[in-house]
């Protein structure tokens, strides 16, 4: 399902860049350098077979999203995305608590941003650097998540209030795993992450 819905907005991005040919003018002075946009997301985790050929649950948190999004050009953009969340883990099959545990995941991305009217579909790409911290251990004496670099995906759409407010919806995939010990054990286990990011939220330009 989180496919579909991925694909289906990359195709809606397409479709708006084929109308924004027409609507784009030729000056470069018509543009906002500075956005910050304020956000409600959903992080879901898809975590996969990663201990002991057991599937690891990390549930799903709702936390409110900050952004800053500087423009280079009228269409080219960078954009620094910091959030923080809390996750419990387990592993239901072997009826096995591992407490929670919090990320901070700062991301920044390099966008491409269309013009359609009152629309502003964009696109993007970058990396993030992943902090684990607050760790809960739950059934075990001690648990280790070590901090990771991931890549992040993103699509999205602007939808213009006024010139300077305007609404967002936004999709991230952060390709994200980290090394995992458990009980002071000599071996780590890579334990994939992968959340889907999907936000919503009210922006002004600057």
């Amino acid at each position: 399902m989180k496919k579909i819905i991925f694909s289906a907005l990359i195709a809606f991005l397409f479709v708006f860049n084929a109308q924004a040919q027409d609507s784009i003018t030729e000056t470069t002075n018509d543009y906002s350098k500075w956005q910050a946009r304020f956000r409600v997301i959903a992080v879901i985790p898809s975590p996969g077979d990663d201990i002991d050929g057991a599937d690891v649950d990390i549930s799903t948190s709702f936390v409110p999203e900050l952004d800053f999004t500087y423009f280079f050009t009228k269409n080219i953009a960078a954009e620094l995305i910091l959030a923080t969340t809390k996750h419990n883990v387990d592993i239901p099959v072997l009826d096995a608590d591992l407490g929670h545990v919090w990320l901070l995941p700062p991301t920044l991305n390099l966008q491409y941003h269309f013009y359609a009217g009152d629309f502003k579909p964009y696109i993007g790409a970058g990396i993030n650097y992943t902090i684990f911290y607050g760790v809960d251990e739950g059934d075990f004496d001690e648990i280790d998540y070590e901090n990771s670099f991931g890549f992040s995906f993103q699509a999205g759409v602007d939808y213009n209030i006024n010139d300077k407010l305007f609404l967002n919806l936004d999709f991230k995939q952060l390709l994200l795993s980290t090394d995992v010990t458990v009980n002071d054990s000599p071996e780590d286990v890579e334990v994939d992450i992968n959340p889907i990011v999907i936000g919503v939220g009210i922006g002004m330009r600057f």
